[in-house]
């Protein structure tokens, strides 16, 4: 198992509510940190509220003319969207931007605004976490639904 290592800041305050959380538990403050933090997430999860990504400029695989391409864009793993369409990337001015599933390449949708992928991309996460996005995926899950309403949204 691989293991990330994280630094926290906290008030004294927070500090000594932590070490008395963690001692109740029986655990140390890093674990029962970890643990909190997993249960925000599953809730937020359970809420329906979208996951927050962290985008950053990057290569983009797309399913461009039939072959998977690297074209430059904004990523945010498993997604990424460059500016252009199903025809390939377009100059600085065009305004239209395709968001891509980026371990297949698959497009999923073209927008006139990068907010529109972002949002979709978004919506999205919880979805194809559990999804490779290559095929069969079970009728609860099918992310169909979720891409339309943002396609007649943006409109």
């Amino acid at each position: 198992m691989k293991v990330a290592s994280f630094h926290v800041r906290a008030t004294q305050a927070q500090s000594e509510r932590w070490k008395r959380a963690a001692d109740s538990a029986g655990v140390a403050v890093g674990v029962w940190i970890a643990r909190a933090v997993d249960a925000h997430l599953e809730l937020r999860a359970r809420a329906g509220l979208p996951l927050a990504l962290a985008w950053a400029k990057g290569r983009v695989s797309a399913l461009l003319g039939g072959e998977l391409r690297e074209v430059r864009g904004w990523v945010a793993p498993p997604f990424g969207f460059f500016r252009g369409n199903a025809s390939g990337p377009k100059a600085v001015g065009a305004h239209l931007y395709t968001l891509c599933y980026t371990p297949t390449g698959r497009l999923l949708a073209t927008f006139r605004y990068a907010a529109h992928c972002k949002a979709l991309a978004s919506d999205l996460a919880r979805t194809w976490v559990r999804w490779d996005g290559a095929g069969a995926e079970p009728p609860s899950q099918d992310p169909a639904p979720i891409v339309a309403r943002h396609l007649s949204e943006a409109k």
